[in-house]
Order: C-alpha cells, then structure tokens, then sequence
C-alpha cells in the first residue's frame, strides 16, 4: 500500500475542489495513483471534482511570434516562477519562437542546433541555452512548438506569459482575436463535437457509466426504486452529450455574449474558424512535490545508520 502523504492530499483537492478527507479516501483507494484518484472522485461527486482539474504547477513561458500568415507558438520551461521574470530568459524564448517562425524546424533537437547568440553564448540556440542555465542557475528546456503556413489567416493571444493561443481562420480579424481569447479561457478540446478524441468520449462515457452504477446501488440500499437499463442509457448518453458540447468550441456559448455560441458569432462575422491551438504552461507535466517531513525523517536515519 502506498503511502498517502499530505502533499498528495493537498495536490488532488487542488485539482478537484474535493473535500480533504474524500481526497484522502479517494487516494487510498486508489493506492496512490493521482489520476484513478481523480478519476474515482469524479465519479462520486460529479462534476464538483472536475473545477479545477486544469490547474498547472509546472513553470515556464508560452511565446508566439506572427508575421503575415506565418507564425508559431513556443512553450519554454523552466524550474521556478521567478526566472520567468528573467530579461535574459524571456529574450531567448522570443527569439526562439521567431526562429521557429522563420527555419521550420523539425523538432526541438533541430531548433537547438539553429544559429543564434545572446549574452555572449552562441553560436547555437542550444549554446545560449546551456550558457543561460550556468548564468541563471536553473534549468529550461523547449517543451513543444507548432508552425503555422498554411497560407491562412492567423490571429493569437497571450494571455500574459501562461497561456497562448493561435488560431487560423478566414474573414475578420477582430472576430479571429475574439475566438483566440474565447480558447484561452474556456479550454475547448477541438473546433466540434466530431472533432473530439475517442478516448475522452471513451472515459467520459465510462465515468457516467460509473456514477449511474453507483446512484443505482444508493438507490437499492435506501429500498428505493431503481431506474430501468433504458433510461440509464439514455442518462449515460445525455451525459456524454452534454460533455461534447462543453468541450468542443463551436458549441460553447461565447464569452463575451452566452446568448450566442462561437458559431453563431463566427456566422454573423462572416468569419470562418479552421483550427486553433492552445498552450498553457506546464499543462499535462507533474511537478515534483517534496514532502518536507519525510525527508528530514530519511536524513535522520541515514545518520543514525551510518552513526
């Protein structure tokens, strides 16, 4: 069995807004593992466990760089949020995301290996990297970047150095800005309900599958009635349906009118959204969480061993 620490605790409930002890529960059962912990909540509370679920401890910069219907989007990673304040780091990030605008690089390996100088590292991109970790003292890395030419219109947003968005479209441009901003704060997964991944459908369909199961064993418990297979399949479906909308954007109401959804708004802008691409820092990295008391403990029996 797995040791659950408060660290643990306190990282699930700041993905899940959950109470502590159904963390502590939820994470025993779970024998440790965050996302079945995650997971398990979900299915016992609902959508209460899914509020914060997009929180992101990891730090670093999104960067983008845009000229004529060229552009791209960069995440640049470091260790602490204080080097993100650094003018040397935020120098190389910005010219990293125009060096991939300009070269087209085929991974990060390659964008390394492009011609760059800064603070008197050089002659590569990856020399300055390396040169700025001895100089700062703290490690960074490119994490991913995308290119966008596809002769398309471009629009992007920062939304300060967090989250980017890029998004390529047809018609007006203030429209394409707007959409950009709508992405940056409602996260949708894909442009339609089509368009979403299978496997997100797949445990979205499996986690209301789940929650019925387990409204159905309250139910019989409690010597209530219990809801037929079809309606529980309706119920399950409706769910999956309602999730669909919720993540796909042309579905989403439009942040700055719910009486209309994005696509109502791109139709009235005679706008035509083809893709977008979103970043938020650290998203999908786990970040190491030290637990301070434990190694103090590991420290004071290694003394006492070697004593």
């Amino acid at each position: 069995m797995a040791a659950i620490t408060a660290s643990m605790v306190a990282e699930l409930r700041g993905k899940t807004d959950a109470p502590m002890m159904e963390c502590k529960r939820a994470l025993t059962e779970a024998e440790g593992d965050m996302a079945k912990a995650e997971e398990l909540l979900r299915v016992k509370l609902g959508s209460k466990a899914g509020k914060a679920a997009g929180r992101i401890t990891a730090e670093g910069v999104v960067v983008s760089s845009i000229s004529g219907n060229v552009g791209a989007l960069l995440e640049v990673n470091c260790e602490t949020d204080f080097v993100t304040k650094n003018d040397s780091f935020l120098a190389f990030a910005n010219a990293a995301v125009e060096l991939v605008a300009k070269n087209d690089p085929a991974d990060v390996v390659a964008l390394g290996g492009l011609p760059y100088e800064q603070d008197g590292f050089g002659p590569t991109l990856e020399d300055v990297r390396k040169g700025l970790i001895g100089k700062i003292g703290e490690n960074m890395s490119f994490r991913r970047f995308k290119r966008f030419a596809s002769g398309a219109q471009i629009a992007s947003y920062l939304h300060g150095t967090r989250i980017g968005v890029v998004v390529e479209f047809e018609g007006d441009a203030n429209a394409a800005k707007d959409v950009a901003m709508h992405v940056a704060a409602m996260k949708p997964v894909a442009l339609s309900s089509d368009d979403v991944p299978s496997d997100l459908v797949a445990r979205e369909r499996s986690v209301a599958a789940a929650k019925a199961a387990e409204d159905a064993a309250v139910a019989t418990a409690a010597g209530k009635p219990v809801q037929s297979a079809e309606i529980v399949a309706k119920r399950i479906e409706g769910g999956v349906q309602k999730y669909l909308k919720e993540v796909s954007l042309f579905n989403q109401s439009f942040v700055k009118n719910d009486k209309q959804t994005v696509e109502q708004m791109l139709k009235a802008a005679s706008t035509t959204v083809k893709s977008f691409t979103l970043y938020v820092v650290g998203e999908g990295i786990e970040k190491k969480v030290d637990d301070f008391a434990a190694e103090v403990a590991a420290q004071v029996a290694a003394a006492q061993q070697a004593a």
